[in-house]
């Protein structure tokens, strides 16, 4: 057996085999990292050679000897079925007598309107409204932090989440009780465009393959961050600045941090916001299909995980729990 053998074609090959199925970016951070991991393990084998085998024993020794939780052994175990499948075109098969960790059942952290109010009170601008969105709209963190202006159409009423998880787009009802803060957003979101475009700055970042068919968009207005970074991001090839929208982080610092001057006990983070929606809407007795569509849901057994202490009966409508 060779050992020491360059990977470079595996990371290639892999990065190209998720960005053709539009894996999100966390995703392929994912996958790569475990590849690296399984490439240090059966050290640096010669990819050509790798068998079931060494897949199983690199999944056994993560679960008994690495002891690692059961959502990384199964997120493990998804890289590597992905890794032997459409990377080195071999057949994964049934992998037996691994052992790997049942996932415990996973309860939600879910906020009363109390303490939601209480985090909002100290957010600052504007993380205070993206935490408004999140759960007045249901949305991931990403979701919110990738929205661009053409997503809001205020005169209906809806908002278009696009590429969401497992990129499917879908909509939601704006919450009126926050379209004053939102329409003051987008006249923020306006001011920094214009002053972009006379400083002569490249515009905002688009995906590709919407920059190679559509050459100006970076520039025009609709295609601009609903939630701007405040400074700019240097692309030392191109030597031009574009501007990305607010970092991840930034929000769940934020937040964070609220929580813990609201004095809330519970262990809130940006992703509660999107639970208590659910549970909310629960509670007001919402249709729990309804709920799977907002929520974008492929799989209802997802859903269903808000119904552990919530009795539901049927309101077919779909409303904003902000509005309530």
């Amino acid at each position: 057996m060779q050992t020491g053998c360059r990977w470079v074609f595996v990371f290639d090959t892999l990065n190209s085999e998720i960005k053709l199925r539009h894996y999100s970016p966390k995703t392929l951070k994912a996958y790569r990292g475990w590849t690296r991991h399984f490439q240090t393990f059966t050290k640096a084998k010669d990819y050509r050679e790798l068998t079931q085998q060494d897949g199983a024993d690199f999944l056994r020794y993560l679960a008994v000897e690495k002891q690692v939780s059961a959502s990384s052994q199964h997120q493990a175990f998804n890289a590597l079925l992905f890794l032997y499948q459409h990377v080195l075109k071999k057949d994964f098969g049934e992998i037996k007598g691994v052992v790997r960790a049942k996932r415990r059942p996973y309860i939600p952290v879910v906020l009363s309107r109390e303490e939601i109010e209480l985090i909002f009170d100290h957010l600052c601008e504007p993380v205070d409204l993206i935490a408004k969105l999140l759960y007045g709209c249901g949305l991931r963190l990403f979701e919110c932090l990738n929205l661009r202006v053409h997503c809001f159409n205020f005169d209906a009423g809806i908002l278009t989440v696009h590429s969401g998880k497992g990129e499917k787009d879908r909509t939601v009802p704006i919450p009126q009780v926050i379209v004053p803060e939102l329409k003051l957003q987008l006249r923020k979101v306006t001011a920094i465009h214009e002053a972009d475009l006379q400083a002569k700055y490249a515009g905002t970042f688009l995906p590709d393959q919407l920059e190679r068919k559509y050459k100006n968009a970076t520039k025009e207005f609709v295609w601009q961050w609903f939630f701007p970074a405040q400074s700019l991001t240097l692309l030392r090839e191109q030597q031009e600045y574009k501007r990305y929208h607010i970092h991840e982080s930034v929000v769940q610092k934020a937040i964070k941090r609220a929580a813990n001057d609201a004095k809330i006990t519970k262990r809130a983070s940006a992703h509660s916001f999107r639970h208590s929606f659910a549970s909310h809407l629960l509670q007001a007795n919402y249709d729990i299909r309804t709920i799977q569509e907002l929520l974008g849901h492929k799989d209802l057994r997802t859903t269903m995980i808000y119904t552990h202490t919530v009795p539901s009966k049927t309101i077919k409508q779909a409303k904003s729990p902000l509005d309530f």
